[in-house]
């Protein structure tokens, strides 16, 4: 799905379940199944700092991530500013505090700013102050004990255990800034189903290769053709990078990650028993996600609807 032009987001999901087997460029037809969400410049993607532990939230309508990377006996700090199309933003002041001290972020690149810190025994707390913009952002970020452990196996297992599942359902709140805002359920089943209603709106169901499409809760369900078969379920990343535990519970972990191929930042809950994934946020160009997932191979069964 390109992102040519900040996504609207009530015409993102006016055709969620798109032709080429996309759903907000999220689901993918069996033949592609690693084909990126969003296309940016690369050359003007912020991307964080190899083996850096990574944060990301809203920044009005755009990403503002952070990524903290051990050098030595430094660490480096990197704000990733990006926008609605993909591209980093540039001319944006960013200061990073640690411990009563404060660093101003030196640009690297179109929407990098880096800054190198003395190594604390406890790193602690990284505020990031950027300004500039349209409105100015203060985020105090906790970091995780230090060196954070590596979450790649986590992440690993947790896709293997996804692909397995036969079904399950999940609420999505998915924005692409602040005034643009949905809230939809869904139910996904091997191999090919997806049945989806937006909240106050539309809905769909792709079974294979047919289709039902209704503009209203209540409207007529309009059949037509799904031209790329679906592949269901499957995680919403599509390749893991940088990948470490930011916390550790009784029953799940919470793991961040960057993934290079969507490209965004990703923050998922991990049962530690099951690992099965209980819930996910995704901050990419216009797609700020939080999904919540339940009734893994218990979903309701998705039939064709009775029009």
């Amino acid at each position: 799905m390109s992102s040519g032009g900040r996504i609207g987001l009530l015409v993102a999901l006016a055709a969620v379940v798109v032709a080429a087997g996309g759903v907000v460029g999220r689901l993918y037809d069996s033949g592609s199944p690693s084909r990126p969400r969003i296309e940016p410049a690369v050359s003007t993607f912020p991307a964080p700092p190899a083996g850096a532990v990574v944060f990301a939230r809203e920044a009005g309508p755009d990403v503002l991530a952070l990524g903290v990377a051990s050098r030595r006996d430094a660490l480096l700090l990197q704000a990733s500013v990006l926008d609605g199309d993909g591209h980093g933003v540039s001319g944006r002041r960013v200061v990073f505090s640690m411990r009563d001290a404060s660093y101003v972020g030196r640009a690297c690149g179109a929407g990098c700013y880096r800054a190198a810190v003395p190594l604390p025994a406890k790193p602690g707390v990284v505020v990031v102050e950027l300004s500039g913009g349209a409105a100015a952002t203060r985020w105090r970020v906790a970091l995780p004990a230090w060196p954070a452990p590596d979450g790649t196996a986590i992440m690993a297992r947790a896709a293997r255990v996804w692909r397995s599942l036969r079904s399950l359902a999940y609420v999505e709140h998915l924005a692409s800034d602040a005034a643009n805002r949905q809230t939809s359920d869904w139910v996904v089943a091997a191999p090919d189903r997806v049945a989806y209603s937006i909240r106050g709106s539309g809905g769909g169901i792709v079974i294979g290769t047919r289709r039902w499409d209704r503009s209203t809760p209540t409207g007529r369900w309009l059949a037509s053709q799904q031209t790329a078969v679906l592949t269901q379920p499957v995680p919403f990343w599509v390749a893991v990078s940088d990948a470490h535990v930011l916390h550790s519970g009784h029953s799940a972990w919470i793991v961040s990650f960057f993934d290079p191929r969507t490209p965004g930042w990703f923050e998922a809950t991990v049962d530690k028993r099951t690992g099965h994934t209980l819930e996910l946020r995704m901050f990419a160009a216009a797609h700020f996600m939080h999904d919540t997932y339940r009734s893994f191979d218990h979903a309701p069964a998705i039939v064709p609807p009775v029009r």
